[in-house]
């Protein structure tokens, strides 16, 4: 089953290589204003966010979100485009590849490219913050982000399987995607929740993302509860992702 599925990777990562230039220069974009924006330009006005600097604070927020928006959209956009588009999926039907062949290669194409962007936002901006990590604690960093990109690599899949229309492709990001990440801690610490407000922040699956990565970062602990939840949502999107592209396809 699984060469199916590395034949689409390598097929994805091969154009991906192709426009490796202009995917770098628009990634780092975004990222980058943020933090001119908000890590530069308040970080007078700020003071130290729970005992770093808020340069400090904001970056590891920030290479997370270019991870897990870099896996939902190429996964989302990608998986859209190879189906209504190119009626690429047909194609791959054609060859002795099967369904579920097809999206997990799309699941791992999605999780590839974002994680090797978050990794190309990351270094330049804790080089411009001169932030010096500790290896360990960037290896468990990295773990927080694996699993943020397998799990928004699937959600992206599910809409690009579900959804027939671009335009309500970028409705999805405005109205689910972009809040669930901004309300999960990007920009400040979950301490400024009032307590009634916070259980139900905490519950959401980007709150232990970004929270628990940048605790992982800053100072090396690992959640253990945010860590469970991100596994569990991990294996979850990931079969549902699987199971509604299988019925799509049959029918």
């Amino acid at each position: 089953m699984m060469h199916g599925a590395i034949c689409i990777w390598q097929r994805d990562m091969l154009v991906l290589r192709r426009n490796w230039f202009s995917e770098i220069v628009t990634v780092l974009a975004f990222p980058l204003t943020f933090f001119l924006t908000f890590g530069l330009g308040l970080k007078g006005y700020i003071q130290d966010v729970e005992g770093v600097p808020y340069a400090t604070f904001v970056v590891p927020g920030l290479i997370s979100m270019t991870a897990v928006l870099g896996a939902f959209d190429d996964s989302s956009w990608g998986l859209w485009f190879h189906r209504i588009v190119q009626k690429t999926i047909e194609e791959y039907r054609v060859n002795p590849i099967t369904v579920v062949d097809i999206i997990i290669g799309k699941i791992i194409s999605g999780f590839t490219s974002g994680f090797f962007k978050g990794l190309a936002v990351g270094l330049p901006l804790l080089l411009l913050t001169g932030f010096s990590f500790n290896l360990l604690f960037l290896l468990r960093y990295l773990l927080f982000i694996f699993l943020g990109c397998i799990i928004f690599s699937c959600l992206g899949s599910l809409c690009g399987t579900l959804i027939d229309k671009p335009e309500n492709l970028g409705r999805i990001e405005a109205v689910v995607v972009m809040p669930i990440i901004f309300l999960a801690g990007l920009f400040f610490p979950l301490s400024a929740y009032p307590d009634q407000v916070l259980p139900y922040i905490k519950a959401i699956p980007t709150t232990a993302l970004f929270d628990g990565a940048r605790l992982a970062l800053l100072s090396g602990k690992i959640d253990l509860v945010y860590l469970i939840l991100l596994i569990m949502a991990a294996i979850f999107s990931f079969i549902l992702a699987v199971r509604v592209f299988e019925k799509k396809m049959h029918g």
